[in-house]
This record gives structure tokens, C-alpha cells and sequence, in this order.
């Protein structure tokens, strides 16, 4: 029997973190957006790199906060004023990392985070909860599936 590629059986992979909100997090949103960060999977414990988290803190401002969508130039513009300069290159280079995993969308120039299914996307409970919400039944039906069939040949091997 051939030996399983594992690598190549991977569609996708989903982090989230289920982390404690304590409240020196909620001291500043420089660790509030940190912690977001962190919790998404935008950046792995111990990273020091600021700039995936300056641009996840430009995306959640435009969403959350402006209630819009916005352009590269408008993200760097409002990354320069909150954190410090950032090169476009940079920018887009997170923009597409962050679109790679389901995090983020664009259209027509404008740059948002993953709007729910149903449901108003400026709403920060509604857009968390259906952030993974597809990507999760799937895994979860492919878990049935494979439990299913391991539980039929559990069967045949006792017989």
C-alpha cells in the first residue's frame, strides 16, 4: 500500500485561539488588537513582527468602528498615523496572507474582513460568529465520515 502524502491532504488550515481576556489585555489597543491577533491566528505566540497587527487593527477600525470599506491607501494612511509607516508592499504582502486563510476579502479595491453568510458584517458578534462557522461544519462532516467508515471496518475486522 502506497504510502498517504499527508501535506497534500490538507485543504486548509483553521487557527483559533481560545485565550483569557484578562484585563491588563484590555489595558490599550495595542494589546487588545495584539490579543485579536494572536486569537485569529494572524500571528503565532512570541512573534514580535508589529506590522500583521497593525494592519488587522487598520481592517477592524474601518469595519467596526467607520463602517466601511477600505483601500490600500487608506489602510496604510490610517496604519502611518496609529503604528508607523508602512510600505504598500508590506501592506498588500498582509493583505494577502490574511485573504490565504479566509480572513479577508477584497472588491473592487476595497479590502474587508470576511463578511458573514447572513447577517449585518459591521456587527462584531455576528462577524466572529460566523467567521469559521462553514470551514468548521466541514471539518466536522468529514470527522462523521471518517468515524463512520472506521466504525464499518471495526465491524468487518471483529466478524
Amino acid at each position: 500500500m502506497a504510502e498517504l502524502s499527508e501535506s497534500e491532504l490538507i485543504d486548509k488550515e483553521v487557527t483559533l485561539r481560545n485565550m483569557r481576556l484578562t484585563k491588563e489585555v484590555l489595558e490599550t489597543r495595542r494589546s487588545i488588537v495584539r490579543w485579536l491577533a494572536l486569537s485569529l491566528g494572524v500571528i503565532n505566540p512570541g512573534e514580535s513582527r508589529l506590522s500583521s497587527v497593525a494592519v488587522l487593527d487598520a481592517l477592524i477600525n474601518f469595519q467596526f468602528v467607520k463602517r466601511s470599506d477600505p483601500s490600500v491607501s487608506e489602510l496604510a494612511e490610517y496604519i502611518t498615523k496609529n503604528w508607523e509607516p508602512i510600505n504598500e508592499k508590506t501592506l498588500r504582502y498582509h493583505l494577502l496572507r490574511m485573504k490565504k486563510t479566509g480572513l479577508v476579502e477584497n472588491s473592487q479595491g476595497k479590502f474587508y474582513l470576511k463578511p458573514p453568510a447572513v447577517g449585518d458584517k459591521y456587527d462584531a458578534l455576528t462577524w466572529a460568529t460566523a467567521l469559521y462557522e462553514s470551514d468548521y461544519k466541514e471539518i466536522a462532516s468529514k470527522i462523521n465520515e471518517a468515524i463512520r467508515e472506521l466504525r464499518s471496518k471495526s465491524a468487518m475486522d471483529v466478524v
